[in-house]
């Protein structure tokens, strides 16, 4: 039987990558980049939106369309270019500290929506581009630059607070484990409705705690173990990760209306694609106007 090739080449960008060596976010690149290609995605028919941050100068290291934003906004603009052009298929790229820190509210709103969009975190549980300040996913008593004695705050469960704001697909992997993370950014992207794709993304220079060793020893996947994608409950008690197991893989997924599809000036087509009305001299000359 033949094997068959992906075409993983085309998703990659004339930019290296200029990560710290041994950073989880070139296994989140190189799963993504199979992802797409699984799914046989046209790089033209992609765009790849980011925040600030380590994890988000990933748009220009994919070879597609992509908008490297501000702090915190990467949802909101990519709702715009989903809902100006549903034709795209669109994904988030971004780290913990944008994500649910500067841009939690965005983040919430998209998932009661339910936008069809996917939301790929890199959650280091650290601020990795300003040096290594606690970040919201950092774990209780953890010492950083800015808790030198140990973080005071709980961290924040991304899981839990996806499932209680609506998302209708919630995942989780490991950079460390390649071939399992790419399964479910595939998995999240083919699902219609918001696809929330949690990765623990070890930062190799400034979380010295949350290391490739110490995930390995803990992590383990829901699907190996039967887990019912379809129950909300068991999802949520899956998601209270204790320290000495963490759960990985598919936690939850529902069919249910997007906001496209509810949404009533769709039925012209995409906002993006629709004509203006206007003859071609007024056209012209608005377009013009802008030079």
């Amino acid at each position: 039987m033949p094997t068959e090739t992906l075409d993983v080449a085309k998703f990659k960008s004339k930019i290296a990558p200029d990560w710290c060596p041994g950073c989880g976010d070139f296994g989140v690149l190189a799963g993504l980049q199979k992802a797409c290609a699984t799914l046989g995605l046209d790089p033209k028919d992609v765009i790849v939106v980011s925040g600030i941050g380590c994890s988000s100068n990933l748009p220009g290291f994919f070879g597609s369309y992509g908008m490297h934003t501000l702090h915190g906004r990467s949802v909101a603009v990519a709702q715009g270019a989903r809902l100006g052009n549903p034709d795209l298929t669109t994904i988030i790229t971004g780290g913990d500290g944008d994500g649910y820190g500067i841009g939690i509210g965005h983040f919430i709103h998209a998932m009661r929506r339910n936008i069809n969009v996917t939301y790929i975190v890199m959650n280091n549980q650290i601020y990795g581009l300003t040096t290594g300040q606690a970040s919201p996913t950092t774990t209780l008593n953890t010492q950083t630059k800015s808790t030198p004695e140990g973080s005071i705050e709980n961290p924040l469960n991304p899981i839990q607070l996806a499932l209680v704001s609506g998302a209708t697909f919630i995942g989780r992997a490991f950079s460390g484990s390649g071939e399992r993370m790419a399964e479910v950014m595939t998995e999240a992207i083919k699902h219609k409705g918001f696809s929330l794709v949690d990765v623990f993304s070890p930062c190799v220079t400034y979380n010295k705690v949350n290391t490739y060793p110490w995930f390995r020893e803990r992590v383990y996947d829901l699907q190996a173990e039967g887990h019912d994608t379809g129950s909300w409950d068991a999802a949520m008690a899956a998601a209270k990760q204790p320290d000495n197991r963490i759960a990985t893989g598919v936690f939850y997924k529902t069919s249910i209306p997007t906001y496209e599809e509810l949404e009533p000036a769709y039925k012209f087509g995409p906002p993006a694609k629709q004509k203006l009305g206007l003859d071609k001299e007024t056209a012209t000359a608005l377009i013009n106007s802008f030079k």
